[in-house]
């Protein structure tokens, strides 16, 4: 609920959840330890996934301890409460981000070598898999980490590509290209990315009886989250002016700093143990995500 970006979205993704019975909000921050340890004593839960951290590669470059203090030192709390409270499993998001210049290799795979990110963000989540993998081994705490890749679709943020482009063409702007949109991206649809994290959840790592990059002798576990069906970042944006009906102005720049050209993860070992492969396709995707803009910021498409 921080002002990251909109607040005003988050607020609204909230009043949305609060519609499930089932659901508890508790407004905190996990950098907090008298508050983590309230609401772990007070839930006694069984399964934990943190989604919580501070998201962003670019602003990673201009606000690093930010990135420290909420992926790194409130992770730890998320850990050292789930190990004292006898969680059954953890499991945490972590990002492609890892990868950073290993990603020169198509399609990566959790069994290739992370050891390379280049900005901070993904120096903090691969930081979150080694010490994930320090409590399996010390505790036996069974850790799993998620390794999204491009995650889109409805109520999605604000500073993503998606987002970001269909604004811009709504308002006439020129769209920033960097790189001279020559990027590709494994762009993961969110009803998948769901599915996924729910059944990861529900599989309990177990012991290896080899170390390797995505298991260990411990209950220690890394998935690729993607579709494994990179898109170039130009077609991309032209099934979105097509279904908003608009043409497109580029404003072609170089490469950013902290970017990687293409991501495409392997995702065999993901649809083998999880049991379940991506089904939603990059025009179904966009327009999914289309249609809930207009409809949330109340926009008419003249294309309709």
């Amino acid at each position: 609920m921080n002002n990251y970006y909109d607040v005003s979205l988050k607020t609204e993704r909230l009043r949305q959840l609060k519609k499930y019975k089932n659901f508890s909000f508790y407004k905190g921050s996990i950098c907090s330890k008298k508050f983590m340890q309230k609401i772990f004593i007070s839930n006694n839960f069984t399964y934990v996934l943190n989604l919580a951290a501070q998201a962003g590669v670019r602003y990673s470059i201009t606000n690093p301890y930010t990135y420290l203090n909420n992926n790194v030192s409130g992770f730890l709390n998320i850990l050292e409460f789930s190990r004292k409270n006898l969680v059954k499993h953890l499991v945490y998001a972590s990002s492609s981000s890892v990868y950073g210049l290993n990603i020169k290799k198509r399609p990566i795979s959790t069994a290739d070598p992370a050891s390379h990110p280049l900005a901070i963000y993904g120096v903090t989540k691969r930081t979150n898999e080694l010490m994930a993998h320090s409590f399996s081994s010390l505790y036996s705490l069974p850790t799993t980490g998620l390794r999204y890749f491009t995650v889109y679709g409805p109520w999605g943020r604000p500073d993503m590509a998606l987002f970001k482009f269909v604004s811009s063409i709504l308002k006439n702007k020129i769209i920033k290209l960097f790189n001279h949109g020559n990027h590709i991206r494994d762009f993961t649809y969110i009803d998948d990315v769901v599915e996924l994290t729910y059944r990861a959840v529900l599989k309990i790592p177990k012991k290896s009886k080899t170390i390797n990059e995505y298991s260990s002798l411990v209950p220690w576990k890394i998935y690729n989250i993607c579709s494994s069906r990179p898109i170039h970042l130009k077609y991309f944006i032209k099934l979105i002016s097509d279904k908003i009906n608009k043409n497109v102005r580029f404003n072609n720049l170089k490469m950013q700093q902290g970017d990687v050209l293409k991501t495409h993860g392997d995702n065999k070992i993901t649809l083998r143990e999880l049991g379940y492969k991506p089904k939603f396709n990059i025009k179904k995707g966009i327009s999914n995500f289309i249609e809930w803009y207009f409809k949330f910021y109340k926009i008419k498409n003249e294309k309709n």
